[in-house]
């Protein structure tokens, strides 16, 4: 973690260090944090959360339209703040072109910005709903989602047709990517007791 005393200097830690999460004050001396948001904005993409005194609806509607990501103001519980931070980190970050970051785990990159799979150096074409699928695995690689998360997210909550929709674009995925589809590697099943 580093810290910056001004919003100037707060500009070029941003710059040199390219955090993955900006924590902004809008009280700062020299820039405000609403000037430094947006500086950062013109370099960067990385998250940005607004902490402020400053409850106004004005100065969440400015600090929205210059960049930040989110706003918290003081006092605030120190469990919801953590818990916004982590959600903010879990979020793929787009680049600063608008482009988003390729997913790489291991031999497996997933580029959003192209809707691109590629597995071992190779190319792979995925159908739409397969392509969020695997997205959103490999957003939550080494958590268990469950199926019902995966229905929502990727078939939208109002989806009313099977279940098994999930298992079959699963086993779908896994022909696509997995040396052995039988004995898959990347995609594992996790059976509820």
């Amino acid at each position: 973690m580093i810290t910056a005393t001004d919003g100037r200097s707060a500009i070029t830690l941003a710059q040199r260090e390219q955090p993955d999460l900006v924590v902004l004050d809008i009280m700062l001396p020299v820039l405000d944090g609403v000037e430094v948001c947006k500086e950062i904005r013109k370099f960067s993409s990385v998250p940005i959360i607004m902490l402020t005194a400053k409850d106004q609806e004005i100065d969440k509607v400015l600090a929205f339209e210059l960049g930040a990501d989110d706003y918290v103001t003081k006092p605030f519980a120190l469990h919801e703040f953590l818990a916004r931070v982590k959600g903010r980190l879990r979020r793929p970050v787009p680049a600063a072109d608008g482009h988003e970051e390729a997913i790489v785990l291991g031999e497996i990159a997933l580029d959003p910005s192209r809707q691109q799979l590629t597995v071992r150096g190779h190319e792979v074409a995925l159908a739409p709903k397969e392509f969020s699928l695997l997205r959103v695995l490999m957003e939550n690689q080494g958590r268990i989602v469950t199926r019902q998360t995966l229905l929502d997210k990727v078939w939208g909550y109002d989806f009313d047709g099977e279940q098994q929709t999930v298992s079959v674009h699963v086993r779908w995925l896994r022909e696509k990517i997995e040396l052995d589809s039988a004995r898959p590697r990347h995609i594992l099943t996790v059976r509820s007791r």
